[in-house]
């Protein structure tokens, strides 16, 4: 049976759109979206604790401060000795411009054994004129009786002749109230006088004894 050709390309056209809709129509596989890669949260980077500047510096400042401190401990005592010696050095240069040596008198006082005296005090006149009036505590009666020599008066006097009178007060034997004098003339030149009044105990007399010596 021989159909029209319009009817045949009817019929074709249809075909053809039929196709060309299941075409357009058919599914399309959905492509799988890969999986987007899981990242770990970023930490921050733990920093080990470190000591305080205090805390790390009192370790080598407590070692340190050893040294440190023995070096100041000799400076302080070094500047002691300086000042101790300067001081000594200025009392020798004022008694040297306030008593020179042709004016110098000095006078001493020793003690040899002393066991039959113990001494109170010390009154001293030079020519008639009081420069010395001496209490002793016990402490400076063992140091005379270890030998010490007390210096009790330094002064100045003219050229000529003068003349010293020394009272010595204290208990004596048996514990009695002792009280004796000692006197001595002499000339004063133009050199220093050191006069040294002594008190010593006579074994004969069972007493002491005060004597008077002139040093040059």
């Amino acid at each position: 049976m021989n159909l029209p050709l319009l009817s045949i390309a009817v019929l074709a056209a249809s075909f053809v759109t039929a196709a060309a809709a299941q075409t357009t129509t058919a599914p399309v596989p959905a492509q799988s979206a890969m999986p987007a890669p899981v990242l770990a949260p970023m930490r921050a980077p733990v920093q080990a604790a470190m000591p305080t500047p205090s805390v790390a510096a009192s370790a080598p400042a407590a070692g340190a401060s050893a040294p440190v401190a023995a070096t100041l401990d000799g400076r302080v005592q070094d500047v002691k000795s300086e000042v101790i010696k300067l001081n000594r050095d200025l009392l020798a240069l004022e008694e040297e411009l306030l008593f020179p040596a042709n004016t110098q008198v000095a006078l001493f006082v020793s003690m040899d054994v002393g066991k039959m005296f113990e001494l109170d005090s010390v009154q001293i006149r030079i020519d008639d004129k009081l420069v010395a009036n001496y209490l002793y505590t016990p402490l400076e009666v063992q140091a005379l009786h270890r030998g010490g020599v007390q210096r009790v008066f330094v002064g100045n006097l003219k050229t000529g002749p003068h003349e010293i009178v020394a009272f010595f007060t204290g208990k004596g034997p048996h514990d009695r109230d002792y009280k004796r004098g000692a006197t001595v003339k002499f000339d004063k030149t133009t050199e220093a006088k050191y006069i040294e009044l002594r008190i010593r105990d006579s074994k004969a007399l069972l007493q002491p004894e005060f004597d008077v010596k002139l040093w040059q």
